[in-house]
């Protein structure tokens, strides 16, 4: 896990100065404080920072062939890298180093671009080929690892962080999107290829780009279309090939020359992941995050319970609302662009603290999105079923859900019902708000075209891939390629590697998201219960007391639950102050009737306002960015005061 950058002069030809890349570089040092490199020829630089995990005396990049005819940056890892070695060996390539890096410049002189699919890991690379003057940038097929890149008058900059590519930007250039902000406000997120920046864009999941013959253009390298397995898997048969795949990534995933653990969260995923350690293993060190408190939703309790049954070294990390007050707006400086998920604070702090025993950290994350394991899942499962009502059936029970002053869930999930098309469903489900009700906040004339098709454009070259899932696997299909990326796992990256630690994702190993995208609908959500078949699984590991924990995730409810009080504080002098910097692009009157239908119990406002607050913090942020980025976040991880328990 690494920081990679760079910059090529495509459309003119012109000379990079290798101070700006080294300044690239500084801006990202955190990524990788163990050895740096660089590679400036002309018109192309690429610059690097290492965080090492794996061939800890080899490995320095920009790493490239022994004739110096292909250089490759790459942060991320491959973990099928022993194996495609030894093909690539078997074509006569020569290998240098142990590193996972080298199999990706000998594997793209055998198979040029195609070597992204022969790739099963995470990634974001960046491959020159110097006789064809060519520059490949590349982003792993569910977006565990991201690249941020700009096109500027015939230059392209890029890096792994968006403060890589801000580092040579004046400040004049630096322009909030009004329709990314109409895009975050309804999702919590900004989906790529958007970032909130106008100009700066993410590649999306399983796409490149390419820069040649003074041309840039990016398109789809992962096209992967999921087709339902014939004939139809057995439960018997789906839970042992499921199972035989969850061994093979958790082995792959282990691979490491330095220390490694365990993000737990109390519940099934990151329990089965210590049960399938314990496989090739025994005393893993774990980190948990909590309140300490005698809360109902305290998760402390549950992972600690976990820990001692799989007998692992286990750590507390406790939070209070005070820590939670005082370091949102770091951490959301940490983030470069708004997420307004609550996980954000007690994912920094338990990062924090793993990062102080371990180097890797192994991460639960996926089968939620994977085997339907939120409520959204339930409305696309048993959603046809609905829509076949007459509507004098229908009518009635929307009224009243209408009228019920919470349950903004349910709300939502009736509204996606009365959608067009299988697109459209998808994108109300996904909405915290109607599209009519985010654009009436901005001022009059600052979104330009329809917002709502913004998504959908987002979604353009994935929909002629999921023609043969259900609706569940249609749903699940883009969350794992939009919504799951551009959220949990562009923050998990973010606040990992804030403190240099990387996390590894093993349940989206590229052959577990393949198979589950094979399986119906009845064998993800049964009779109302998520998750059904991989639960099936964890059965075989994991007592029952574990299995039947609600879902929490981490400090998630309680979180939320101080966000709504700190509202009643000094959280809600941003809506009534109206020189807050939200109010530059919202109207304030349509600002504060949120608020104040939140507060009075109409409505459950507190994700949008929760937004709001995130916004206002990233743009306080913004305005005083001055180049000091990297020192903030030293001071950051100095500030780190939760308390822990062994």
């Amino acid at each position: 896990m690494c920081g990679i950058c760079g910059q090529l002069n495509f459309g003119t030809d012109a000379a990079v100065a290798r101070r700006d890349v080294e300044r690239m570089a500084a801006s990202i040092a955190h990524r990788g404080p163990d050895d740096e490199g660089f590679y400036v020829a002309g018109s192309v630089g690429l610059g690097f920072r290492r965080l090492s995990i794996i061939d800890l005396a080899g490995g320095h990049q920009p790493m490239s062939d022994r004739e110096e005819s292909v250089w490759v940056v790459f942060n991320g890892e491959i973990y099928n890298f022993r194996e495609l070695r030894t093909e690539l060996e078997g074509h006569g390539h020569v290998f240098r180093t142990r590193c996972d890096t080298e199999v990706i410049v000998h594997g793209y002189k055998q198979w040029g671009d195609e070597v992204l699919n022969r790739l099963n890991g995470m990634f974001g690379l960046a491959v020159w080929d110097v006789g064809k003057r060519r520059l490949m940038l590349a982003r792993d097929a569910f977006g565990i690892k991201l690249i941020y890149y700009r096109l500027d008058r015939g230059s392209l900059s890029f890096g792994s962080e968006m403060r890589a590519v801000r580092a040579i930007m004046r400040k004049e250039e630096t322009e909030v999107d009004p329709a990314a902000l109409s895009l975050f406000l309804r999702y919590r997120y900004t989906p790529s290829p958007h970032t909130m920046l106008r100009g700066v864009h993410k590649l999306a999941p399983g796409t490149k780009l390419v820069a040649q013959n003074g041309e840039c253009d990016t398109s789809r390298w992962y096209e992967y279309a999921p087709a339902p397995f014939s004939p139809p898997k057995t439960v018997g048969e789906a839970g042992e090939e499921l199972l035989a795949l969850y061994r093979k990534a958790v082995r792959r995933q282990l691979v490491s020359d330095v220390p490694l653990g365990l993000l737990l969260s109390g519940g099934i995923d990151s329990g089965l992941l210590l049960a399938l350690m314990n496989e090739n293993g025994v005393d893993w060190p774990t980190y948990s995050v909590g309140y300490g408190s005698s809360y109902v939703h305290d998760e402390l309790v549950d992972a600690e319970e976990t820990a001692r049954i799989l007998k692992s070294r286990h750590t507390s990390v406790r939070i209070t609302r005070e820590i939670f007050e005082r370091e949102l707006k770091n951490i959301v400086g940490c983030l470069e662009e708004p997420i307004a998920a609550s996980s954000i604070v007690p994912m920094y702090f338990v990062c924090g603290r793993a990062r102080e025993d371990v180097k890797v950290a192994l991460v639960g994350q996926g089968p939620d999105e994977l085997f339907g394991g939120y409520r959204r899942h339930l409305a696309a499962r048993y959603g046809a079923a609905w829509a076949t009502l007459p509507v004098w059936a229908r009518a009635p029970l929307e009224r009243v859900a209408a009228a019920l002053p919470r349950n903004e869930t349910l709300k939502r999930g009736l509204y996606s019902l009365n959608s067009g098309s299988r697109q459209h469903h998808y994108e109300r489900i996904l909405s915290l708000l109607p599209r009519e009700q985010v654009d009436e906040l901005f001022w009059p004339g600052l979104l330009k075209g329809d917002s709502r098709e913004s998504l959908l454009e987002c979604w353009a070259d994935l929909t002629g891939l999921m023609g043969g899932t259900d609706e569940l696997g249609g749903l699940q299909f883009l969350e794992v390629r939009s919504t799951l990326p551009d959220e949990l796992l562009m923050y998990a990256d973010k606040l990992s590697m804030v403190h240099g630690l990387e996390l590894r994702v093993p349940f989206l190993d590229k052959e577990i998201v393949e198979y589950g995208e094979k399986l119906p609908a009845n064998l993800k959500v049964r009779n109302g219960v998520g998750k059904w078949l991989h639960r099936q699984v964890c059965r075989k590991f994991l007592p029952a007391s574990i299995v039947r924990r609600p879902k929490r995730g981490f400090a998630v409810n309680v979180v939320d639950s101080w966000f709504r009080d700190a509202l009643g504080g000094t959280m809600s002098s941003v809506f009534s102050d109206e020189t807050s910097a939200i109010y530059k692009y919202l109207r304030p009157a349509a600002v504060k009737q949120l608020y104040e239908e939140h507060a009075a119990g109409r409505r459950d406002n507190h994700k949008v306002l929760f937004s709001l607050i995130v916004f206002e913090e990233w743009l306080h942020g913004l305005l005083a960015s001055s180049g000091d980025d990297l020192a903030e976040s030293k001071q950051l991880r100095d500030s780190n005061t939760c308390l822990t328990r062994p």
